[in-house]
């Protein structure tokens, strides 16, 4: 029998280290001006928390979801080194319903275990929790993923293409939309030269 999804990153989490590593997504640290004191941030899928945590260490709050138990007690330890809060929700995110509107800025780096099914509702998700004048900030693979092996899933159509985020997010202001291929140095699950795709997006007032 195939392992179910949280099974697969419950054993991969559980192995020693941070699978990718404590310091944040390099997109993520370099949008560090948009994660300010009084500030509510979510970090969805945030795994052992590197994003999240960053956005703390940045002076928000921070709200850090997944659903693996053995990452967000990874996520808790790298707060505490770091010295800052941050709050840890066990949650399945295709079930989650956080509160309307309730976050500045929501991370969405690298969630692309969604298939195109389901992708829809996640997204939608995703723009629902963000505040009028709030901001989505993503990052994730491009198709041109698959020649380089170097992290992500196999499945090509989990991958994002400038399209297919303008049509998802025209209803939000796109304020930076940027396809390259870049070196990812994130631990051992995110490690060279990868096609990615950046994305800045706010809802609207």
């Amino acid at each position: 029998m195939n392992d179910s999804p949280q099974d697969f990153w419950n054993q991969r989490y559980q192995a020693d280290g941070f699978l990718f590593g404590r310091e944040p997504n390099a997109f993520v640290k370099s949008q560090a001006h948009l994660f300010r004191l009084g500030q509510d941030v979510l970090s969805i899928a945030d795994g052992e928390g590197r994003n999240g945590v960053f956005a703390a260490r940045q002076g928000a709050r921070v709200t850090s979801v997944d659903f693996s138990a053995p990452a967000l007690e990874k996520a808790r330890l790298l707060a505490e080194e770091f010295g800052v809060e941050i709050a840890v929700e066990q949650q399945d995110v295709y079930e989650w319903r956080g509160a309307d509107g309730a976050y500045d800025v929501v991370l969405a780096i690298f969630i692309q275990f969604a298939p195109p099914e389901k992708r829809t509702v996640l997204f939608d998700s995703i723009k629902r929790m963000v505040k009028p004048g709030g901001l989505v900030v993503m990052q994730g693979y491009r198709p041109e993923q698959l020649s380089y092996k170097t992290g992500g899933p196999p499945q090509a159509e989990n991958m994002y293409t400038v399209d297919l985020l303008r049509t998802a997010f025209d209803d939000f202001d796109i304020q930076h939309l940027d396809a390259h291929d870049s070196i990812v140095e994130e631990g051992a699950g995110h490690s060279g030269l990868s096609a990615l795709i950046d994305m800045i997006a706010r809802r609207p007032d």
